[in-house]
Parts: C-alpha cells; sequence; structure tokens
C-alpha cells in the first residue's frame, strides 16, 4: 500500500527584511493619518488662513494619508493574481480586462493608427500638467496620458486613445500588458496582450482617494465592442474569436469609485495575418504559421464570430 504523503505542519518562514519592512510600511500609515490629524487640528483658529490649510489637508489627504491606507489594506484582501481586474498604484481594483490579442508589437500599433486611435504620452510631470491645463482650458491634447494600472504586478506596456469633441477629459481610451511567456488565459488559451478599454466621460474626484481623477462611463462592454468593431473595419483580415463567460457578468467599481458592469466576454483579436512594413505575416508570433495555435478552440464556451451584431 503506497504512503501517503506527509503534510507539512511548519509554518512559513518570514524573513527578518520582510518583518521590518511591513513595520515601516504601516508605521508610514499611521504617520501620515497622524500628520493630517495634526495638520486639521493646528487650522482651527486661522479665519481666512483655513481656506489654504483645507486645501492642503485635502492635498494630504488624497495624495499620501489615503493611498497609504489603502495599501495596506488591499495587501490584505486582495488576491495578486490575475482575477480579470487590473489594479491602481493604490492597490485598489479598477478596470476589468475585457479584450486581448494574439499579434507582434508591430501588429498591434498598426491595427490601432489604422483604426484611428493615438498612442497616449508616458505619464510625465509636463504631460501630467499639459493634460491639467488642456482640461482646464478646454483644449485638445490627443497624444494625453492616462493613468497607470497595473497588471502580472507592472503598468502597462503602452495606451491608446480616441480623444471626444476636443476635449481631453471626454475619450476613447485602451491600455495593453504584454503577457508573461509561457502564461495562458484561464481556461488554457494563450495570447499574446490583455487590454483594458473603458470610456471617460468627465474629470472628477476619486470616490476613495478623493484624488483628481478621470471618471468612466459604467458601460465598459459598450467601450469593449467599440474598439473591437474599429479595428476590425481597419484591418478587415482580422480574425476574432469570442470567450463567452469569461468571467461571470458583474457590477462592481472601479479603483477610482466609478460603477462597471460587464457581461463577462472576453473578444480575442487575431492580427497575424496583418501584413506589417518590413516584416514577413505573423514574424515574431508564437506558433504563427500554424492553423489555430495560440488561438482558443472551438469547443465549449468558445465561439467564432464573423462580425460584432
Amino acid at each position: 500500500m503506497p504512503e501517503t504523503p506527509a503534510v507539512p505542519t511548519g509554518r512559513r518562514r518570514v524573513s527578518p527584511g520582510a518583518i521590518l519592512d511591513a513595520f515601516f510600511f504601516v508605521l508610514a500609515g499611521f504617520a501620515s493619518v497622524w500628520l493630517a490629524v495634526l495638520l486639521a487640528t493646528e487650522s482651527l483658529g486661522l479665519g481666512w488662513g483655513l481656506l489654504w490649510f483645507a486645501v492642503l489637508f485635502w492635498a494630504l489627504l488624497a495624495y499620501l494619508v489615503l493611498p497609504r491606507l489603502h495599501r495596506i489594506l488591499t495587501r490584505l484582501y486582495v488576491p495578486d493574481y490575475f482575477i480579470g481586474r487590473t489594479r491602481t498604484s493604490d492597490g485598489l481594483l479598477g478596470d476589468p480586462v475585457n479584450l486581448a490579442v494574439i499579434g507582434n508589437a508591430e501588429q498591434v500599433h498598426a491595427a490601432l493608427a489604422a483604426a484611428g486611435w493615438t498612442r497616449a504620452d508616458d505619464v510625465t510631470l509636463a504631460s501630467s500638467w499639459r493634460i491639467v491645463t488642456a482640461t482646464v482650458r478646454r483644449r485638445s491634447y490627443l497624444q494625453a496620458p492616462v493613468s497607470p494600472l497595473l497588471l502580472f504586478d507592472r503598468v502597462q506596456d503602452f495606451a491608446y486613445q480616441q480623444e471626444v469633441a476636443n476635449n481631453p477629459a471626454k475619450r476613447h481610451h485602451v491600455r495593453f500588458w504584454r503577457c508573461p511567456d509561457g502564461w495562458m488565459l484561464p481556461g488554457g488559451h494563450r495570447v499574446d496582450w490583455v487590454a483594458a478599454g473603458t470610456f471617460d466621460r468627465a474629470v472628477g474626484l476619486s470616490l476613495f482617494t478623493l484624488q483628481v481623477t478621470h471618471k468612466i462611463d459604467e458601460h465598459t462592454d459598450i467601450e469593449r465592442d467599440h474598439i473591437v468593431a474599429s479595428i476590425r473595419r481597419a484591418v478587415p483580415q482580422t480574425r476574432l474569436v469570442l470567450i463567452r463567460d469569461f468571467a461571470t457578468g458583474y457590477h462592481s467599481r472601479n479603483g477610482g469609485g466609478d460603477n462597471i458592469q460587464t457581461d463577462g466576454d472576453l473578444p480575442v483579436i487575431d492580427l497575424r495575418g496583418m501584413p506589417v512594413a518590413g516584416a514577413p505575416s505573423g514574424a515574431g508570433v508564437p506558433g504563427a504559421g500554424v492553423p489555430g495555435a495560440g488561438v482558443p478552440g472551438d469547443g465549449g464556451a468558445v465561439i467564432e464570430l464573423t462580425g460584432l451584431s
């Protein structure tokens, strides 16, 4: 009779460095709260100066205290593995992952450019100041940066957008992450990129951190379908595979506190048939040239479409 493998009974060892790091992480959180309380109490007898202290208190609360508290708390309750949601830099659950792509970087960039999308600038001090002034003055900024969201423990590789009515406060936008080598979607489907697309409808304050941010439209499926349709119109060679019920349909909130809802379907855009100048079709794409390689199969909940209805 085969022996039953022994079950480990010891606790997971934690290094002294990790304990020290956690201690100072929590200490910084409490220090931020103490500083906010101290600032509030010291400002009570300032008269008109209270207005300036109120602004300073809001800035301290929104950009130091609340983000620090969220980082501490989300370490406890937010999973650190793929669940179909991005995360904000504060650890909060962000926008849903609602799109996947098969193809190399050149094909992705070429397809989006052909579909009328503009690559967003990286977030820098200069680009951040420019989007603030453009939003206040309602001046067009076609390459306006998008806030960083995390997936696979890193920020997006790049983002694209379509400005609406020359107003940077309203825009279609989508972030892309290159999938790690060997990584597969739940269900065993291999893709090269995953993306999160949403529509910015206005500028406002985050419900969770009080920071100034874009507010998104809750109907994320409409934005997802807009992205897919724009690419398919511009690139007729595109093959589309739809994974039905990739996630259960749900209503939730993103990292800014905005309502989001989705039916849980995940379109997979296959761009391997798209020629790129200076490179053969499918160059650099794992499985290129092999029928169906890397593409979700036709069984079960996977449906291949010829168009969006």
